[in-house]
């Protein structure tokens, strides 16, 4: 069989995310959040205080990626990083006050995108497409 875009799931689910991501930008941008960022609050707001290692674990990213994201965000007063009293070779991250009112108008940002998307979908279809897609992300994290 030949390869046909329009049928390929991966080029459809890519496709897919950069049109969540691009109109997720677009509304958090005035919150002065990037993209980038939005998965790490997402975390922080669900656990604070987690460890560089956890989030690395937990968003399946890059050591790097979140390493220079989190310098970002710490220049940018969103998190700072205390010592693990546990750990000394680690450090928790924590979110700021500024970081913790955005957790509600950046909810309301997603929740817009996410709602704009699925409204093209019955209730059914919603149902049925979420649960197919956290298939599709089990499967595929247990791949080799």
């Amino acid at each position: 069989m030949d390869f046909q875009k329009n049928t390929s799931a991966g080029f459809l689910i890519n496709q897919l995310a950069r049109l969540f991501a691009r109109n997720l930008q677009q509304n958090i941008a005035d919150l002065g959040l990037v993209l980038g960022q939005f998965p790490i609050l997402l975390e922080l707001w669900e656990k604070d205080g987690l460890t560089q290692k956890e989030l690395v674990a937990r968003l399946d990213l890059e050591q790097a990626t979140v390493a220079n994201t989190l310098n970002r965000m710490e220049r940018d007063k969103l998190v700072r990083r205390v010592k693990d009293l546990n750990d000394g070779r680690a450090q928790r991250i924590w979110l700021t006050e500024t970081a913790k009112a955005l957790r509600a108008p950046a909810y309301a940002a997603a929740t817009g995108v996410n709602n704009s998307a699925l409204s093209a979908l019955t209730a059914e279809e919603q149902t049925a497409f979420l649960a197919l897609s956290q298939k599709l992300i089990n499967g595929l994290r247990r791949a080799p």
